[in-house]
């Protein structure tokens, strides 16, 4: 009986569970946590604004100098930004620039729009005056800590930091911040019949794709990857490239920096010579059968106490198999990567789907409607290029209409 999606993707999360948990933190720069995700809970070291600054060009007032029906008042020295200013005097108007910081005395801003004349004097002009309206206080006014109160709680602990988390922890003068150590992946493409990209294609031959589909998706999503190359149709050699990264079942070998996990691509199928199997007998090891189209051959389990995750060798079901079990394995029990967007999109054209089966199509995803880029065959790379979604058929629907809602998730 085929394992069901949703099992096998907690079967995945499980196995990781382990390996998270025992991974230490790091205290990186800025840019280097992009995509990570944050280890502590991080409270503010300062308030955001800091100070009480100007959010209009305009003038800075004392909001009692002006009665009800406007008053004319004495321009003061201008106000720039990244300026300490003097106190404000009673009848007299700053000119101040959009974020800087208002005079102490000073409880609102007035626009220059709105002031006579409507521009800046000369700074160098004496006896200036400008005439303005009755402002209310507190007017175009960002008061300190109206952002952020200094204490608070800025970012929860398992945030995912992308550009705008990381933007906020430079306005509070971070330059690096603590993160949950990036798992460390082994990946493995095997098969005779691939060659590596750049090289002369012989007959017979293919060049390995889902090295690089794979390592990009995976330091997309923050890993770490040390790719071995290719690996032949011989289980010897496969053990033997296992063991020289891993070490062996004594704990021998591994080298100084070992990898928490173990994906392999291709040999994982029921055919009489898949080599991934082979290697892998007297490991505990299961390869199974999820009920997904494209990726249904899978391996799971452990090389020598190494979390071991095998997919299988069309491209397609490669990225397909990383998309729905391993990223979101990662993003339950490591917090990051983000989960993949999720919409609903009405089909440009009907299809139809294998009863039992949930089939992961490939769209593009326009103004709501998702139109299918290729065939649901597993080696289409092309058409995986096109594609900006992948679309989600349960294994219980055969036949949908044009116009039919699914789920998409955007990539």
């Amino acid at each position: 009986m085929p394992r069901s999606v949703a099992a096998h993707r907690q079967a995945v999360a499980e196995l990781l569970t382990a390996v998270t948990a025992r991974k230490a933190t790091l205290r990186v720069p800025l840019m280097d946590a992009l995509g990570k995700a944050l280890a502590v809970d991080l409270h503010a070291p300062l308030s955001l604004p800091p100070f009480a600054n100007s959010q209009m060009d305009g003038f800075a007032v004392r909001s009692a100098d002006i009665p009800d029906g406007g008053a004319k008042l004495c321009v003061a020295a201008p106000v720039p930004a990244g300026a300490a200013p003097a106190a404000l005097e009673a009848g007299h108007a700053a000119p101040i620039m959009t974020g800087a910081m208002m005079p102490e005395g000073a409880d609102a801003v007035v626009p220059i729009e709105k002031a006579t004349p409507g521009t800046f004097p000369d700074p160098g002009a004496l006896d200036a005056e400008v005439e303005l309206p009755v402002v209310e206080p507190g007017t175009y006014v960002r008061h300190p800590g109206s952002d952020i109160e200094k204490g608070a709680l800025a970012l929860a602990a398992g945030t995912v930091l992308g550009p705008s988390q990381l933007g906020l922890l430079a306005a509070l003068g971070l330059g690096d911040v603590e993160i949950r150590e990036p798992l460390r992946v082994l990946l493995i493409t095997t098969g005779d019949e691939v060659q590596e990209p750049g090289t002369e294609l012989a007959a017979g031959k293919i060049y390995d794709s889902n090295g690089t589909l794979l390592e990009a998706a995976m330091r997309q999503a923050g890993l770490e990857v040390v790719r071995t190359g290719i690996s032949d149709d011989q289980p010897a050699a496969l053990l033997a490239v296992l063991q020289h990264h891993v070490g062996d079942s004594d704990g021998n070998g591994g080298g100084d920096n070992p990898v928490d996990v173990i994906v392999t691509t291709g040999g994982v199928s029921k055919g009489a010579y898949e080599v991934v199997r082979l290697a892998m007998a007297e490991q505990p090891v299961e390869f199974l059968h999820v009920a997904m189209q494209p990726g249904g051959p899978q391996g799971l389990g452990a090389f020598n106490g190494i979390p071991f995750i095998g997919f299988p060798g069309n491209p397609v079901s490669c990225l397909v198999s990383f998309e729905m079990f391993l990223r979101p394995a990662l993003s339950h029990v490591a917090g990051a990567p983000s989960p993949r967007s999720v919409l609903r999109a009405r089909l440009a054209a009907p299809l139809t789907s294998p009863q039992g089966k949930h089939q992961v199509r490939r769209g593009t995803v326009a103004d709501g409607v998702v139109r299918m880029e290729g065939g649901a065959g597993s080696h289409l790379v092309h058409a995986l290029a096109r594609a900006n979604a992948l679309v989600q058929i349960p294994a219980d629907v055969t036949e949908l209409a044009e116009g039919d809602e699914v789920e998409v998730w955007m990539l």
